[in-house]
């Protein structure tokens, strides 16, 4: 009986302190702040006559690359996220944790778009790839190649702040 009791403690212990916001040392709450846009860069698009500019964020660590836009729950129509590889090869996403719907553009060493995946759903698991290799990849809101008539073998340039 006095083992059932102990058990009976301990779980309610467990489950206390696990339900407990957690508090740092100054006093303030540790729940998750919305992820949000930080602009490091502008990329241009260039299509046939047209220069389409946007704001970008850069996506070059393993960590970044992995999560990518993951977890934000929205961005702006002149924002988006530049992905960059080490190396020219097939690349793979999906849009696991992913909450808005994007427009994936793969593009290569050259900087052309090679691969365009229009209006990815959000929470969707299912393999986006590339169909070439490539080296970078950029996403945007869902709706963006179709405003702007973009298109495969259109180039894209960028800089960082």
């Amino acid at each position: 009986m006095k083992v059932y009791k102990f058990l009976y403690i301990l779980s309610f212990l467990c489950i206390f302190y696990s339900c407990k916001e957690e508090i740092n040392s100054e006093g303030e709450s540790l729940d998750q702040a919305p992820i949000t846009f930080t602009k490091e860069g502008e990329l241009k698009i260039f299509n046939d006559s047209t220069i389409i500019d946007l704001d970008i964020e850069f996506a070059e660590t393993e960590y970044e690359t992995s999560t990518g836009l993951m977890y934000r729950e929205s961005m702006e129509g002149n924002q988006a996220m530049l992905f960059i590889f080490n190396d020219e090869r097939p690349h793979n996403f999906y849009m696991k944790n992913t909450y808005i719907p994007l427009d994936l553009f793969f593009i290569t060493k050259e900087k052309s778009i090679a691969t365009i995946i229009e209006n990815a759903m959000p929470l969707d698991e299912s393999n986006l790839p590339s169909q070439v290799p490539v080296t970078y990849v950029l996403e945007t809101n869902a709706g963006f190649a179709k405003l702007y008539n973009i298109k495969e073998g259109d180039s894209i340039s960028w800089t960082r702040n």
